[in-house]
């Protein structure tokens, strides 16, 4: 038979009220001490066992399941390398249940203990016990005194007990205001770092007018500042969440709490904490959560398991308003595992502050991404459609700047003469709003107006472009590239003018690039118009011709003609893309642009 293990068949614990106080419990926690040796509990061990000639001397701490030896001399194993045995061994419970010293001179005659396993199994047949307490007079355990024999013990014997015990429990009390001072200073600093997170919040989020930039610099704040994990959703225009954002602390979780935010847009049940918040927009703590609480919010298993894996001890969740008071915009959850405090009401006042700021954030990246929309098919719709031509290929291009919601006044056009030249036209109204909009579809139908069906030289159409602007109040500088292609024995014949705007550009079918230079003519819109003049040139079959705004080549920090020569630089060697290509190409630079900039691409066939 094999050998019976210590505490086998033990008797249920007598249930103690007392062992239960959450005050008592807090203290303990407060200690900071548990099932391991301290030097300062050691020695009051060892003061008793020498001052008492005793063999076992403890200082014994009883929490609501257990109790446990910070302080040990003489235990037998393998309790000695535990350091803690369960409350079947516990003659200290009763200690804190009387709140009174507790003395036996032979326990097993005591009917309270005498069917306690430690009589059997450590051998507790006398026991002195004096109760330890913290400065509220509870009773967190005792320094006890234990003899594996019958014992009289003295008035003198107690008295020395009685005083290791007082001197114990200021140790103790000393290492909660410990605890107590370094939880204030904890908080403190934790307070602190809040405030500053608030302070710059505003203006983190106010960097970008992209939503998913915003949500995205928002969960990266919280984390792990304020939890473990945090998950930002965003609703639609009926309230449900359709899309969210997780942030885990470890990265180890990234692609977990990912997963887990792409769930919460379709799994979730309509009592989850999330769907309720977003439908009542009332803020909700979780203080102490476990994940059957989840169970009830969703019925997707993985879910749960990614919850599990995650952390899932304690969760808050507020609501991101919509600025005015129109509703709810998203939601804001943050959730800690068992290693770090459950939230309280201070983690809730910050979260809703933080709901309040991000909500003033989204809010103006939704109107900004909602005016640029309008903004860039309002653009859209005043570009044309690029015409067929049995001579050339066609492509064109335009882009707007990233973070600018104002329509612009660049353009391009190109149309069929009757008698079947090209007409190609580029322009920039100056300006970035409305207006100028407005004004570059007047010039672009001003353009079209005047030269379709006429044969008269493209600086003769120029004049008239300018006149009209002039004679028409147009309020308005406009730079210009007009130009006329027509077929030759061996390519096409290029005529064009020019109205102070950036060169056209030719890449010959060999790879080689040319400018179409010249002096660049004042620009049109002035209050005196100007003479014009024509230029000659000729693409030969599979060479491009290339007319660009000056988005594309011009910086604040650089002079054009550094720009230019990179551009030139870039375009070598590129005869061979198709036009596509090598717009996506011009477009794709990773240098941030300050203006919009419109292509456009002919290549001779």
């Amino acid at each position: 038979m094999s050998e019976r293990p210590p505490g086998a068949d033990r008797p249920p614990a007598t249930a103690i009220p007392a062992l239960d106080d959450p005050g008592r419990l807090r203290s303990l926690a407060d200690t900071g001490l548990d099932a391991a040796p301290d030097e300062a509990f050691e020695r009051f061990a060892r003061l008793v066992g020498d001052l008492l000639d005793v063999p076992v001397a403890l200082v014994s701490l009883v929490t609501d399941t257990r109790q446990f030896f910070p302080g040990a001399v003489g235990l037998p194993e393998p309790w000695a390398g535990r350091r803690e045995t369960p409350l079947t061994h516990s003659f200290c419970q009763h200690v804190v249940d009387l709140e009174t010293p507790m003395v036996l001179p032979d326990a097993r005659l005591h009917p309270r203990v005498r069917q306690n396993l430690a009589i059997a199994e450590l051998g507790v047949i006398a026991y002195a016990g004096i109760p330890l307490t913290d400065l509220d007079g509870r009773v967190l355990g005792s320094l006890c005194a234990v003899d594996s024999k019958p014992r009289a013990w003295t008035a003198a014997q107690l008295r020395t007990l009685a005083d290791l015990a007082a001197a114990c429990s200021s140790e103790l009390r000393l290492r909660i205001a410990l605890d107590g001072a370094e939880e204030a200073r904890r908080r403190a600093e934790e307070a602190h770092d809040r405030l500053e997170l608030l302070a710059g919040l505003s203006e983190t989020l106010s960097r970008t007018l992209d939503v998913d930039t915003a949500v995205s610099r928002l969960a990266d704040a919280m984390v792990p500042l304020l939890a473990d994990w945090a998950l930002v959703t965003l609703v639609d225009r009926a309230r449900q969440p359709r899309r969210a954002t997780g942030v885990h602390r470890d990265p180890t979780h990234a692609a977990g709490v990912v997963r887990f935010a792409e769930l919460m847009t379709t799994r979730l049940g309509p009592h989850s904490v999330t769907r309720t918040v977003l439908r009542t927009g009332q803020p909700v703590l979780g203080g102490a959560a476990t994940v059957a609480d989840l169970k009830r919010a969703t019925d997707d298993p993985e879910m749960v398991a990614l919850a599990e894996r995650l952390g899932f001890a304690s969760h808050l969740t507020v609501p991101v308003p919509a600025p005015g008071g129109a509703g709810v915009m998203g939601s804001i959850t943050l959730i800690n595992g068992t290693g770090r405090r459950p939230f309280d009401d201070s983690d809730l006042r910050t979260a809703v502050e933080i709901g309040r700021r991000a909500g003033q954030a989204v809010g103006n990246s939704w109107m900004y991404g909602e005016q640029r929309h309008v903004a860039e098919v309002l653009q859209h719709s005043m570009l044309p459609s690029l015409p067929e031509s049995p001579m050339v290929e066609l492509a064109a291009r335009y882009q707007p700047v990233a973070d600018r919601v104002e329509v612009g006044g660049d353009w391009y056009d190109a149309f069929v003469q009757p008698d079947g030249d090209l007409m190609v036209a580029i322009g920039d109204v100056a300006g970035h709003d409305i207006e100028a909009a407005a004004t570059m579809g007047q010039v672009r139908n001003l353009v079209r107006g005047d030269a379709f069906g006429r044969t008269d030289p493209v600086h003769e159409q120029m004049s008239r472009l300018d006149a009209a602007i002039s004679g028409l109040r147009i309020p308005a500088a406009v730079t210009a590239t007009l130009a006329r292609l027509g077929p030759t024995a061996d390519g096409l014949a290029v005529s064009w003018c020019n109205a102070g705007h950036p060169p056209p550009l030719v890449v010959t079918a060999g790879g080689a690039v040319r400018t179409l230079g010249g002096p660049r003519e004042p620009l049109l819109g002035l209050s005196r118009p100007s003479p014009r003049t024509s230029r000659q040139s000729s693409l030969a079959v599979g060479d491009t011709l290339l007319l660009y705004t000056d988005g594309l080549v011009e910086r604040r920090d650089r002079p054009i003609d550094e720009t230019l020569a990179e551009l030139v630089d870039l375009l070598a060697d590129t005869a061979r893309l198709p036009l596509a290509e090598l717009c996506d190409l011009l477009l794709g630079s990773p240098q941030r642009r300050e203006d919009d900039v419109a292509l456009l691409a002919v290549r001779a066939r």
